[in-house]
């Protein structure tokens, strides 16, 4: 299978990367099939051949997450809504009502101790 995926270079904690074709089962820094755009990610520059990328794309490459995003962003893909994301949302969601719950309940708990301590004065 054809994987499209970012190739590191550069220096130490200085990362660029350049998108590559590449079979699934090779190293991350191995020989690409093709190399097909760049990323800076410290700058946010991003090059894409959008020609040779739509040939891969329809010979059936899948790109991995990270190349998915600049491909959306670059409009070369329909941006969709990936389960694993809308997963995480939900789950969020569903902390912060509990915690607002908690946080009323408390404040509640709250206000009535302090009215029995005024009603003891």
């Amino acid at each position: 299978m054809i994987k499209l995926r970012l190739k590191r270079f550069g220096k130490k904690k200085e990362a660029s990367f350049r998108i590559v074709a590449c079979n699934s089962t090779s190293r991350r820094d191995g020989r690409p099939l093709q190399e097909l755009g760049f990323y800076n990610p410290r700058t946010k520059e991003t090059r894409l051949d959008t020609e040779a990328l739509r040939a891969r794309l329809t010979q059936g490459a899948q790109p991995t997450d990270v190349v998915r995003t600049l491909l959306e962003k670059g409009g070369l893909l329909e941006k969709i809504e990936r389960p694993s994301i809308a997963i995480g949302k939900a789950k969020l969601e569903k902390q912060k009502l509990s915690k607002a719950k908690s946080k009323d309940e408390k404040s509640d708990s709250n206000d009535a101790k302090s009215d029995s301590n005024e009603t003891e004065s």
